[in-house]
């Protein structure tokens, strides 16, 4: 029987990561990857005391990856049950899970054990890599932003999506100083950010793009001039572009189609 044990880093996890992203069928979504999974409670699965798998509940009580080795696949569904039937298991009460098409294996438990279901986004690829072109009128002026924008950039987001000024500041902190924000200005009015997210642990070869334009320019084609610069600037880098949505964001999705991407991938958000 796999025992479950609370871990205090999840460094002692990172084969099993490592495992895990290998396994997948397509690149898994920045925001989610690198943004939730990290701060989510982690556990180790144990065979014995052979470190056999991990897990990963987030603060609502939603489970975000579950993974065992291939050779303890065989008490991977009744693990997988044990986690969500057991209340008094150190995970505690589990509510439900995120998980993504290209986790096939997470998935699939997931689709098991849960009749209650839906999309929560769209993952997206780029349609063809090869088709990508250097950029051609019309592209707007997109150009790096600096660490003195900090402030400009927390007030054009928090204005335009109502995200916390607090958490703002220290994400858009981390983005510029890996030199990842760049910005479209029309003399001193900022009218759309593009972010191009790399990876420096898993799926290397990688980077996710992100576009948000103010409310006053919207419906222009500005997110799609954007996300075709974004495109061009990570192909000339050698990293493969990547991006996602909200599933009731028809205005993204229509930008990002217009990009050259298309959706093979959902994530999907399970209740129980």
């Amino acid at each position: 029987m796999i025992k479950i044990k609370p871990v205090d880093s999840i460094d002692a996890l990172k084969p099993l990561k490592l495992a895990y992203i290998e396994q997948c069928t397509a690149p898994l979504d920045g925001m989610w990857l690198q943004g939730f999974v990290p701060f989510a409670r982690h556990y180790a699965l144990y065979a014995d005391a052979t470190l056999a798998g991990f897990c990963c509940v987030n603060e609502e009580g939603y489970m975000l990856q579950f993974y065992l080795l291939p050779r303890y696949r065989e008490e991977a569904a009744s693990t997988f049950r044990q986690l969500f039937r057991s209340g008094d298991a150190p995970t505690g009460t589990i509510n439900g899970a995120f998980a993504s098409t290209a986790e096939p294996q997470y998935f699939s438990h997931c689709l098991d054990l849960f009749s209650t279901f839906s999309v929560n986004a769209l993952m997206y690829q780029l349609l063809d890599k090869a088709a990508v072109q250097p950029a051609r009128s019309p592209f707007i002026e997109l150009t790096a932003a600096d660490t003195d924008e900090l402030d400009s950039l927390v007030d054009f987001v928090h204005r335009n999506l109502g995200a916390s000024r607090e958490w703002l500041t220290a994400y858009y902190t981390n983005l510029l100083n890996r030199n990842e924000v760049f910005c479209h200005w029309n003399d001193s009015a900022l009218l759309a950010v593009g972010e191009c997210r790399g990876y420096d642990e898993y799926q290397t070869d990688y980077v996710d793009l992100g576009v948000i334009v103010d409310q006053s320019a919207r419906g222009r084609g500005l997110a799609t001039n954007v996300l075709r610069q974004l495109v061009v600037y990570s192909s000339e880098r050698g990293l493969t572009p990547i991006c996602s949505t909200e599933s009731g964001n028809i205005a993204a999705q229509k930008a990002i189609r217009r990009a050259g991407f298309v959706a093979p991938h959902r994530i999907v958000k399970f209740d129980v």
